[in-house]
Formats: C-alpha cells, structure tokens, sequence
C-alpha cells in the first residue's frame, strides 16, 4: 500500500516553506525561500509585496524539495496551504494582478469611508461602538483603494486575501477556507461565512459581494491541482488540494489544542495567547474571535503585535558582541541569548517591561506605546533582554485572565510555539510566570503541520480531527513551574504590572497630543 505524503506549503511574511509530512506527522523532507525584500515601502507605513514574490517562492521550495531526493513528486497524497493573515490582492476579469499586494503590516488609514447612514450611526453610538466601527473602515484596505485608486478598484473583478489567491493559483478556482477569513473583510466570524445582505459590513466597507471567493470549510476539497501550478511545481496535475487555515489557526492545530481549557501561545512577529472553543466567544467585547484550523470553532485570540519581534530589535541594537561570538563558534546566536538570560535572576532585579510597542484597538487603545521603569545601576543589556522576555509573558498572561474570564473557566495547560518557543530559558520564564506546565511540540514547523493534519483528514487517513491530532502532534519537552519563582512572578505581575497601563495611559495621550505620534 502506497505510503501517504502530505504537502503542506506556508507562505509567511518572511518566507515560503514546502513540508511534506507523513499521515504519523513526521517531517520528511522541507525547503525554504526567503523573501528579499520582506516588503518594500513606497511610503512610510506602508508595506507591499508583488505577490508573483510569493508564488515564485512557492515554486522553488517544491522544486528545491524534490532535487534533495528524500521525496519523490509522484509520492504526494495532497495538497495544504497556510498563509500570513489578513494580505490582500487585487485581480481583474482575467485573473491579472492590479498592484502590489498590501500587507497586514501595512499602516496606511481611509480618511472618507463610505458613509454608515444615520441608522447605522445612532445604533453603533448607543452600543459605545462608534470608535470601533471607525478603526474598522480606516484600517480596511478596500476602504483605502476607493478612495486613493478609484479607476483601480472599480476594476477588481476579485478582492483576494493572499490564501485565496495561491488558491486560485494552484487550483484555476476563485476559493478559500472558511478558516483563512482573517482581516477589515465583509465575514461573518460567528457563521462563519461571508457576512448576509443586512450586516452592516456591507456599508461600512467598499467590497462587493461578487469580488469575494467562494469558502470551503477546512478539511474539505478546495479542487485538484490545475496543469499550469502543476508544471511549474513539479507535481502531477489533478492532486487533491484541502482547505487548512491561515497560519496562526494552523499553529493551534499543529500544537494539538482542541480543548478548551488549553492555552496555545505563539512566540513569533506577533506573539499571541489562543485557546480552541466551539463556541462563539468574544474575549473583548464586539471583537470576534478568529476562525479556527478545527472546523465550526474559534481561536480565542489575544495578541501583542509587535511581540518577539523585541528580540530581534533587541538582536539588532544590543547583541553585535553575541553575533560575532556566534560566527566564530558556529552556532545560532539566539543560543547565546539563553545563556545572557541564565545571568540574571527571576524579575530582572525590579527591571518591568510593558510590551506596547504598536498602537491596539481597545486594550491598549490606540494611544499605547512600550514602556521599561525600574531602571538602576545594577542593571545591564542583560537585564533588558530578560526583562523584554518577562514582559511579553505577563501580556500574555493578561490575555489568558482575559479569556478565563470569558470562557468561565480556568486553563490546565501551555502549549508554546514558534520561533522564540526554541528558547529554554522562554519556556522556563513562561511556566514560571503562568504557573502552568508548558510545553513544546516535537516540530517547530507546526503550523505546517497544522496544514498536514486538516489534509490528512481531507484525504480520509484518519476518521476526524481528534484522531489526525492524537496521531500527528507529538510534545518534545515540559517545562514545569518552579514554586519559588511563581511567587516572585506572581508578585511582581499582580502588584506592578497590571497597574503600569492605567497609570501610563494619561501621559501616553499626552505624549499623542504634543508629538503627533502615534497617529
């Protein structure tokens, strides 16, 4: 009987990565593309890529992974795609791109939104939703192109999210899962559908219903692989292509957290904390939670945007002696990190760092910025890099009081991933802080493998997502708390932490208010 093998292919912001895995979820062969540019600016806020980028990058993984020779292309069982969230395309009656994609770090705003009309307006202002729906229609990419490219927009036959558009690539069909429909888009996250003809999305936002693709739910067929993707992937045209999720969804699959007392956070660009329920559950009101990589539920999802990126900032700024020691050593320089951190005691020696470094919505509003207090003459880089270690768990463990609170019950469990997941010395402050165990799957790529899990369902090797989740996702290693450290944490989280915004908030708005920034 022919072994099944199961691509998944990953678009992120950086990168592209084609993984095949076998129906056990064991990683047998992967390549990867970088990015260069990442983006590119053609103004300050803004941040665009040709989305040829992405799929050109796609086409060299594949390529790249059957010259290695571990697998063969007529050895693929499936197809399965997870991409960065909320990035949009525009494309025309014949399928053409219009413009560079706009990226979900983009920060450019819609000054004239199309206009909600007095109905609307009165029931939004008694709902204390004003502010809300009028972040909705500035940040909303659609919004922006009818405004400032007119004649461009009028001429989008489709208004694509990036997983739709690979999707029209590899399939010929203008379609997308249900669990990708992440971003300022006329969806319906309680349904889980495209928004019905009386939802106010249609006014508050300028997208048509015939520009939309059409959803499949994940684990379903999406279509087969057409002739021209086919070619240039090296693959036999006619493969099953299954639905999967975007990628943070994915990574929640690929961690096995289908209960819902299981927290998964996520230790990349954006860190975020999530848990898997089956009901619609909005942690912070009139926000919706996001889709999720198991069909007919929701991620419950609290983010801090600019989250590990800190350490890359820190990497950058801080770490040129920890870079050059680790190109004479040969090893990763995050490795050297740990070791900074092992210097240092738990609390950093009173250091605190709140990790507001990009505007929020609600909590924090749109006034936020970073703070670190507690500085001293004891304290060195050291010092810092823990403390920015420290601070993104304790918003993190904000965002879990968040969603206990919701849910009405508390979590048992971490499971933690990611790139700043490979870090002991993270996983150990996260234990300690959460006073939960913690624990990281066997693979890194685990949003690949979330793609794996929904394809091999799909493809009907295993019955249903919990038996493709109990055979798939494995756990490499626990972290348990350490009892006398919990107390220090708790300590300092309780009693400095969660008073740090509300004290801040006002000086923040007036630093708003003289400089301007953030806009």
């Amino acid at each position: 009987m022919k072994q099944a093998r199961l691509l998944s292919i990953d678009v992120g912001t950086q990168s592209a990565r084609a993984i095949v895995f076998d129906a056990q979820g064991r990683l047998l062969a992967k390549a990867q593309q970088v990015f260069e540019p990442t983006y590119v600016s053609p103004q300050p806020g803004w941040a665009e890529q040709d989305p040829e980028v992405y799929w050109q990058g796609v086409a060299a993984c594949c390529r790249r992974l059957w010259g290695q020779g571990d697998v063969r292309p007529e050895e693929i069982s499936g197809i399965a795609l997870t991409t960065q969230r909320a990035t949009v395309v525009c494309v025309d009656a014949a399928g053409k791109v219009l413009r560079p994609a706009i990226l979900w770090l983009d920060q450019r705003r819609c000054e004239r939104p199309p206009p909600m009309g007095p109905l609307w307006n009165t029931l939004f202002g008694l709902a204390g939703a004003t502010d809300l729906i009028g972040h909705l229609q500035g940040q909303a990419e659609a919004n922006w192109l009818a405004q400032h490219e007119p004649a461009l927009w009028r001429e989008t036959a489709k208004f694509l999210l990036l997983s739709g558009w690979l999707g029209y690539r590899l399939t010929g069909e203008y379609v997308d899962s249900v669990g990708s429909q992440v971003g300022f888009i006329p969806f319906d996250y309680q349904r889980l559908a495209w928004a019905g003809p009386g939802d106010f999305k249609w006014k508050a936002l300028a997208v048509r219903p015939e520009q939309l693709p059409r959803l499949v739910a994940p684990g379903k067929p999406m279509g087969v692989l057409a002739a021209p993707a086919a070619a240039e992937l090296g693959l036999p045209a006619g493969l099953p292509v299954i639905a999967a999720a975007a990628d943070k969804a994915c990574e929640v699959l690929g961690c096995g957290v289908l209960e819902p007392d299981i927290g998964q956070l996520s230790f990349g660009t954006t860190a975020t904390i999530n848990t898997t329920q089956r009901r619609y559950v909005e942690v912070q009101r009139m926000l919706p939670p996001y889709p999720a990589g198991l069909p007919q539920a929701y991620n419950t999802e609290i983010q801090i945007f600019r989250g590990f990126w800190m350490v890359s900032w820190f990497r950058r700024e801080f770490a040129h002696r920890e870079e050059a020691l680790a190109a004479q050593r040969g090893v990763a320089v995050e490795a050297l990190f740990d070791e900074l951190v092992k210097t240092v005691p738990p609390g950093s020696m009173g250091l605190m760092l709140q990790p507001y470094w990009t505007p929020g919505v609600r909590e924090p509003g749109p006034e936020a910025k970073g703070a670190i207090i507690g500085f001293g003459d004891v304290h060195t880089r050291a010092h810092v890099y823990r403390a920015i270690l420290e601070g993104l768990v304790y918003g993190l463990r904000a965002g879990r009081e968040q969603i206990e609170k919701r849910i009405g019950r508390r979590l048992r469990l971490l499971r933690v991933a990611g790139g700043g997941s490979q870090s002991d010395e993270a996983l150990q402050i996260t234990a300690d802080v959460f006073n939960l165990p913690a624990e990281r799957p066997e693979h890194y790529e685990t949003s690949a493998l979330g793609a794996a899990i929904s394809c091999a369902v799909g493809l009907g090797l295993h019955p249903d997502y919990p038996g493709a989740v109990a055979a798939m996702a494995r756990i490499g290693r626990r972290f348990e708390p350490r009892p006398e450290v919990v107390q220090t944490y708790d300590a300092l989280y309780r009693e400095i932490y969660r008073g740090m915004y509300p004290r801040l908030r006002p000086l923040y708005r007036k630093i708003r208010r003289i400089t301007g920034y953030p806009v």
